[in-house]
């Protein structure tokens, strides 16, 4: 988190982002989204309460003099109307309302049972809006394969490199971009990576992943290196950016007709984990693990199938072709 964006912020809030900074692990991207969510919360409440002057703009309005006093007036009914504004005033979509809805439940629940400035909780009853559940896109193992057959060019390795750990890791970008070369284990069998909240989790390599490193390392600049520990290089000697890997994916991407809307860096996530459990037939738990998630719920939604698959499913049933004795009774000659 920027230092000049964490001066905006007033006390009350500094604290509590501090905690979960520090106590509960929380990453500099995600501690920004909690401050980024609670300031446009206290802004509609500064608004809403006439604390600001006529004609201000809500992007404008500053929150520095929120202080505990205020927070203490807050109740449930304005938090509400406040998620009521989010929805007609915003656009806010459910998924996104969702995330504020949790942000405060956070802030709040600080207050009351860690930091004892608040004596009761105005958000302990605020429910989380309803979010529809969209089955993730992926690509199938023939587009996984035609994407890996794209790859060339000057960093051809490494490019080849970062896609197959997509494919076969499931990692996140935050987790490939910060991959050391110390991360390798026992002859790259295995790979340490560095989830979300700084958690840590071993991840098997397989052939493909073992193959395509050791080729990659084979050409890994070594000479001027800004981050010598760093395992992925850009051309300028440096930790390559999530930015670049965005880039080099959506161009493979493009080359097989997959550069539109929808597709992207974390679709390949998505494909690792459904080609794992629909073809590898990798126990649902198992591939929580491998994923990362905190809860069993964020991985079930890779157990989808698709129709052809329900359908070979019925017909492997040991008595799909178990019919009735007897022939076939037609009505029109019951008559």
């Amino acid at each position: 988190m920027k230092p000049e964006t964490l001066a905006e912020a007033p006390p009350v809030v500094r604290e509590f982002l501090g905690y979960i900074g520090t106590i509960r692990g929380k990453s500099p991207k995600t501690v920004e989204e909690y401050y980024l969510d609670l300031r446009t919360f206290f802004r509609y409440i500064k608004l809403q309460r006439g604390l600001v002057p006529p004609g201000t703009k809500f992007e404008k309005i500053k929150i520095s003099d929120v202080t505990i006093d205020l927070v203490k007036t807050i109740d449930l009914t304005q938090v509400f109307e406040y998620m009521n504004y989010l929805s007609s005033e915003r656009s806010n979509s459910s998924a996104t309302r969702s995330r504020k809805v949790s942000s405060l439940r956070s802030f709040f629940k600080y207050l009351t049972n860690k930091a004892g400035k608040l004596e009761n909780n105005p958000v302990k009853e605020l429910e989380t809006p309803k979010t529809k559940k969209s089955l993730p896109k992926y690509l199938s193992l023939e587009q996984s394969l035609e994407l890996l057959s794209k790859v060339e060019g000057k960093t051809r390795e490494r490019d080849y490199c970062i896609l197959v750990l997509f494919l076969n890791c499931g990692m996140r970008l935050s987790e490939l971009v910060g991959l050391n070369l110390t991360d390798l284990h026992e002859g790259n069998s295995t790979v340490k990576i560095t989830g979300k909240g700084n958690k840590e989790r071993i991840v098997y390599l397989n052939e493909a992943c073992h193959d395509a490193i050791k080729r990659y390392l084979a050409v890994r600049p070594r000479e001027g290196l800004i981050d010598k520990n760093a395992l992925f290089i850009s051309g300028q000697r440096k930790r390559i950016s999530p930015k670049t890997v965005q880039y080099l994916v959506k161009k493979y991407l493009s080359e097989i007709d997959l550069g539109g809307p929808g597709y992207s860096v974390h679709k390949l996530r998505h494909t690792a984990a459904t080609l794992m459990y629909q073809h590898g037939h990798v126990d649902i738990r198992v591939l929580k693990d491998i994923l990362g998630h905190e809860n069993l719920s964020t991985t079930e939604i890779y157990t989808h199938l698709s129709n052809e698959q329900m359908e070979t499913a019925a017909q492997a049933n040991p008595l799909s072709h178990v019919k009735q004795r007897g022939p076939l009774v037609n009505k029109e000659n019951k008559k």
